[in-house]
């Protein structure tokens, strides 16, 4: 009982610790989106559905929840961050070129009409962030439209 009592104050100790030790926030001020928008003119639906269900985890700017000041959940929450960002930043893209914005596009309309984003653990707490089937179609049209721009080796307009 002596071990199980010196495991539960040191994961106790860990816990307070980690309070005070905080992963860096995905905050950045100003139009961090600009270029995309500039470049792939999403039509007004598609650009709200991008807003409220893509750039928390894929932008540089995240509106973090109330429940990201407790730890361990602030670190859970920067992996999932860093993570979609490693995958699509669309703060970032004008740094791709054409060819992997195209791939970018490509990806955006298998994970969702494959219903693997936004990711379950998202829309349990982002209720608005539960995309129908029809938003479903409206964002991939745009990007299957956009992508054949990119493939004919001009810039979306």
């Amino acid at each position: 009982m002596k071990v199980l009592k010196k495991i539960a104050v040191g994961l106790l100790v860990i816990l307070i610790g980690m309070q005070f030790y905080r992963p860096e926030k995905n905050i950045q001020e100003g139009e961090h989106t600009v270029a995309f928008l500039k470049e792939t003119n999403p039509p007004p639906q598609v650009k709200a559905i991008l807003q409220e269900t893509c750039y928390d985890c894929h932008s540089n700017n995240t509106v973090y929840p109330w429940y990201n000041n407790i730890a361990p959940v602030s670190y859970w929450l920067a992996d999932h961050v860093e993570h979609g960002k490693g995958h699509l930043n669309f703060s970032d893209w004008d740094a791709y070129n054409p060819k992997k914005k195209d791939h970018k596009l490509e990806e955006l309309v298998e994970m969702i009409t494959e219903r693997e984003m936004p990711l379950k653990e998202y829309t349990w707490t982002h209720a608005e962030a539960r995309l129908s089937e029809q938003q479903r179609k409206e964002v991939a049209d745009w990007a299957k439209k956009t992508r054949a721009l990119y493939q004919l080796g001009r810039q979306p307009e």
